[in-house]
């Protein structure tokens, strides 16, 4: 499997900084968030289905654009893969004819744009040999993390968290383990901020990676702008040992 950065950013500014939105093999996103955008026409035809961690803005930004643009292109429509809890928000507050139309209801119900369908915390989805398993996370919505399985090897993405030990039990259990994608939003002056906003700091970072028993390339996304090179330099200090790197925008892992 081939994972394409498109946005690993906690916010924008500029064309580095794009939101959460990850590109696997050229026809699944991983979360829609503004980095979908920096592609193609070609290659908004192609994405068949979009798996999401949970409901924030800065996660789904780019679904109602995409479904728009090549609904009408398309044989068939887009899947869009979430939790029961996080359809319902799409459909009250995104989709429901006020902030965008219902693209699962247009141009028909019998053939829309866009269908859903519900994932369950550890049911694997399987597309064309990929296994997409949704791992659980623990923020201020209903959010799940992923574990992406190529057969010959495992990436995690933790999604937007804050301390995790049940997502810890799953992972030290993944023995084809390649890479971990773990967010980090706020630098160690923040503390209380992430703790009510349930992401990490460094220092709480620290505190999850010495749960993992596993080697892996473990790679940092979802820094706040203006931030980034403190909670990279805090990051250093307190889990060097783990070699954390930042991920980058257009940065590519293959699994």
């Amino acid at each position: 499997m081939r994972l394409r950065v498109l946005g690993c950013s906690g916010g924008i500014g500029g064309r580095q900084l794009r939101t959460t939105s990850f590109l696997i093999d050229g026809d699944i996103l991983l979360d829609a968030g503004s980095g979908v955008g920096d592609l193609s026409l070609a290659e908004l035809t192609r994405i068949d289905h979009v798996f999401v961690t949970h409901s924030h803005l800065d996660h789904v930004t780019s679904i109602p654009f995409l479904v728009d643009t090549v609904g009408g292109m398309r044989a068939k429509p887009i899947t869009v893969h979430a939790s029961a809890a996080t359809v319902e928000i799409l459909k009250n507050h995104i989709f429901n004819w006020s902030i965008w139309p219902d693209f699962s209801e247009i141009p028909t119900p019998q053939a829309p744009f866009m269908r859903y369908e519900e994932i369950e915390t550890g049911r694997t989805v399987t597309i064309s040999g990929r296994a997409f398993t949704p791992l659980p996370a623990n923020h201020t919505v209903p959010a799940v993390g992923y574990h992406l399985d190529s057969g010959k090897g495992s990436l995690v993405f933790t999604g937007d968290t804050g301390p995790n030990d049940n997502l810890w039990r799953i992972v030290n259990r993944i023995g084809n383990l390649r890479a971990l994608i773990i967010e980090t939003a706020f630098s160690n002056k923040e503390r209380q901020l992430a703790e009510v906003s349930k992401h990490l700091c460094p220092s709480m970072l620290a505190d999850e990676l010495r749960k993992l028993e596993r080697d892996a390339d473990i790679w940092v996304t979802h820094l706040k702008p203006g931030e980034i090179e403190l909670t990279m330099q805090e990051i250093e200090e307190c889990v060097g040992e783990f070699s954390p790197r930042m991920l980058q925008n257009g940065q590519v892992i293959e699994f």
